[in-house]
This record gives structure tokens, C-alpha cells and sequence, in this order.
């Protein structure tokens, strides 16, 4: 059925920005511009007042399926993605057994197929079983499926091991991605060092540990050529870094998650493991530097590192807790935030979460232009509501922003064509 969007304020980044119409056909965009004639068996949905925006696209969620499926299925997951406005996510190797080969890239592909919700896209592993000794067979996940390689939360520690990775991924056309942290200098670290970590007793994660890697991994991108994009960056030092890199030609991108941009390192008092994450929570210092990376461009994306876990385990001692938080549901009204703020317009916030990951990877998403998959979602900017945990699609709560108080809900969410979440009075 088609569909036409009327009397929304579109945001197409760098295309379109204005009151117009969107309609769908065939599962693609038929025309954005004032004023459309609407087909006569087309569904038409009110917008005015609200966002029309592409789909949003992360680089960086964890779906655990297969081998951790306590903690997320790719039904799961995607429902939450969903829910969040996310129509195209990229969900990392690190699975069970890790996604280094064709058959389990295959076999997540043909999960998120039957799930029918978001666009699921693998990143393969860099090396098999994600050890960092020999390289995955990085053409056959290309052809596969994978979209781009990562060894995740297990940085390449042999430089020249990770040389020949993206050597090999210049040859096959694919992005690499790196968690950014010097394992010898993080240690058995779970917190940022420094005077909170000592207050608490707790080992902490020099800024350094992440600083080493970046440039490590700037210097191989410019010797190689290279696509580099960088998970999940948290320091000053890094923003520095891929701010001069940029400057230099280097082709690098890079991502900030909105952990990063918001909270510090004092929200660990308590022992509060929903502030446990790796790159851990930094300073006050280090947050300005991440908003100013985000206003001036050096940070091109804006991702969740969705990362889900079982309420038992992070109700485990803080030393002993996993990493990481779940994001794809709270992601776009932090995000807004940061346009009150008067760090980002509108238009850059949308960007961050659309075009600009897609550019990172290549993908043919993030766009409202003639022809492209209609995956559109709309978006009362002006609503208020409050992060339940209880309520999220997700199987996992783990999230810091609980009680929150935001701005900016999601109404509808389109992929391919088809509705898949919506909320709220919709005319029709």
C-alpha cells in the first residue's frame, strides 16, 4: 500500500529541509515536496507538527544472537531498534560463536529476515574467533554480507596484524572499525582512573589506554590508505587526534555515544554498575571536548553501543559486572537534546544519526532521496516522557537514564515501505 506522509517538517541532511509531503511507493521514496496528490489507495498519514526524517542508522549495537540469547535476540533487538527510530542497525561479531565466517553472517542475516522489522547488517570480525593472531577470511564476509570488520571489545594488539587487515580491507571495499584501548595499559581496569576511581578503591583506565590506540590506528590508516572508523571515542586526547588526522587527509571517521556527551565518571559513586561501560564514563574535561568534537565535525556519528545484559549481572559487584548499557531507545531524545543546548542545529543532530553513518560505511540509507528505500520515521520533537526501563523493547534494563526526563518521542517507524512501530493518534 502507498503511503503519504503530509504537512511534516522534513529533514533530508544536505537534500531537503522544509514543510513538505513524502510519498511512498513500492517500498521507496516516489516524491518529498509540497502539496503531493495522494494515490487512491494510499494510506495517508498527519504529520504536521512533526520531524519526517530517513531512518536513523547505527554503527554499533550488540543483538548477543547467537549464543547469548538471555541478553538480546535479533527479534528483541530490533523491536527496540525500532522503537527508537533506528531503521538500519550494524551489530558487532562478538557472538557465540563469533561472526568470523559466512555461515553465522548467514545465519544473522536470515534471523533479522524473519524478525521483519529493521535492517539487521553484520560487521565481520577482523581475525578468527576475534584472538588477534590470524586473519577471518575477510572477502567471503564481504561477500557474505558483512558491511564492515571489527574485532570489537578485543582491539588488534599486533599492529601488524591489524596492518594487513585494513590492507585487505582496502581491496574489498570495507570500513574497519576499532575499539580503541591499549589492553596492557587498561589492565583489570573498570572505571576511569583518577581521583574518583582512587576515592572508590576502584582499578581504573587511563585516558591513555584509548589515546595509544587512536593514534596507532591513525598512523595505519594514513600508511595504508585505509577506511578507519573509530568506536565509541570518550577522550580528549582522541578528539584532539582525529581533529589533526582530519586535517591531514587521513580517512578516518569516528562515532561519540550519548553516555559519553552527557555523563561523567562521578555517576560510578554508589558503585552504580548502570555507569559501567568500556570506554569507560571520563570527566567533565572530557565531555566538553566530545560536544565540541560533535559541534565542529571532528566527530562525524552519533551511535548507541547498545549493549544488553541480564538484570543479574549487573547487579553483581561492580568489579565483577559487564560492561556496557542498552541505548537504542533513549538515543534520538539525547541526541535533541543537545539541539536545546545550542551544540547542534537540527539539521546536524539528524545528520549524525542518518547520513553520516551512512557515508561511513557505504550504505545506500540515511536519505529521503527519489528512489531510496523508504525507510522514514516520524518524530513529535516536542514531547516529553520518562525513561521507564520497564517499558523498552529490549530484553535488557541496563541503562543509566532511567528517571530521565526528555524531549522528543517517536511517532511512527517505516522500513521498507511498511509500518513496523507506531505510537500515539495517527489519522489516517
Amino acid at each position: 500500500m502507498p503511503i503519504l506522509i503530509k504537512g511534516g517538517h522534513v529533514i533530508d541532511p544536505g537534500r531537503f529541509v522544509g514543510i513538505a509531503d513524502v510519498l511512498i511507493e513500492k517500498g521507496k521514496i516516489a516524491a518529498v515536496g509540497p502539496n503531493l496528490s495522494s494515490p487512491v489507495d494510499a494510506r495517508t498519514i498527519r504529520a504536521n507538527g512533526k520531524l519526517v526524517m530517513p531512518g536513523l542508522v547505527d554503527l554499533h549495537v550488540h543483538f548477543r544472537e547467537p549464543g547469548f540469547e538471555y541478553k538480546e535476540t535479533i527479534q528483541s533487538g530490533s523491536a527496540a531498534a525500532v522503537a527508537g527510530g533506528f531503521t538500519t542497525v550494524c551489530c558487532m561479531p562478538n557472538t557465540n560463536p563469533v561472526n568470523d565466517n559466512q555461515a553465522v553472517t548467514e545465519f544473522i542475516l536470515e534471523r533479522a529476515r524473519l524478525a521483519g522489522l529493521a535492517n539487521v547488517l553484520p560487521i565481520g570480525a577482523i581475525t578468527k574467533g576475534s584472538e588477534g593472531k590470524e586473519l577471518a577470511e575477510i572477502g567471503d564476509l564481504r561477500r557474505s554480507g558483512c558491511v564492515a570488520i571489527s574485532d570489537d571489545g578485543k582491539p588488534v594488539m599486533n599492529s601488524l596484524v591489524m596492518r594487513r587487515a585494513m590492507e585487505y580491507a582496502l581491496a574489498f571495499d570495507l570500513t574497519v572499525v576499532d575499539h580503541c584501548e591499549d589492553l596492557h595499559l587498561a589492565e583489570c581496569g573498570c572505571m576511569n582512573e583518577g581521583l574518583v576511581s582512587t576515592e572508590l578503591g576502584l582499578p581504573g583506565i587511563p585516558a591513555a589506554a584509548e589515546d595509544v590506540m587512536v593514534a596507532r590506528n591513525l598512523s595505519l590508516s594514513e600508511l595504508t590508505g585505509a577506511r578507519l572508523h573509530l568506536a565509541h571515542i570518550s577522550t580528549a586526547g582522541s578528539v584532539r587526534m582525529v581533529r589533526e588526522a582530519k586535517g591531514r587527509g587521513i580517512h578516518v571517521t569516528a562515532e561519540a555515544c550519548p553516555h559519553h556527551f552527557l555523563l561523567t565518571e562521578e555517576l560510578v559513586r554508589g558503585y552504580n554498575t548502570h555507569a559501567k561501560m568500556n570506554p569507560p564514563l571520563r570527566t567533565w574535561t572530557d565531555v566538553q571536548a566530545i560536544k565540541e568534537g560533535l559541534r565542529d565535525g571532528t566527530i562525524d556519528v552519533i551511535a548507541t553501543d547498545h549493549a544488553p545484559h541480564a538484570t543479574q549481572e549487573k547487579q553483581q559487584d561492580f568489579t565483577e559486572a559487564p560492561f556496557g548499557i542498552v541505548g537504542l531507545e533513549t538515543a534520538l531524545p539525547l541526541t535533541l537534546g543537545l539541539v536545546e543546548e545550542g551544540i547542534l542545529s537540527l539539521e546536524q543532530a539528524v545528520q549524525k544519526l542518518t547520513s553520516a553513518p551512512a557515508a561511513a560505511f557505504g550504505l545506500k540509507k540515511g536519505t529521503l532521496a527519489v528512489g531510496a528505500d523508504a525507510d522514514v520515521v516520524i518524530v513529535d520533537q516536542q514531547e516529553q516522557w520518562e525513561v521507564d526501563p520497564s517499558k523498552f523493547r529490549s530484553k535488557s534494563r541496563n541503562t543509566p537514564f532511567a528517571g530521565w526526563k526528555v524531549k522528543g518521542r517517536m511517532n511512527t517507524t517505516i522500513v521498507d515501505g511498511r509500518v513496523v512501530f507506531e505510537t500515539g493518534p495517527v489519522e489516517r
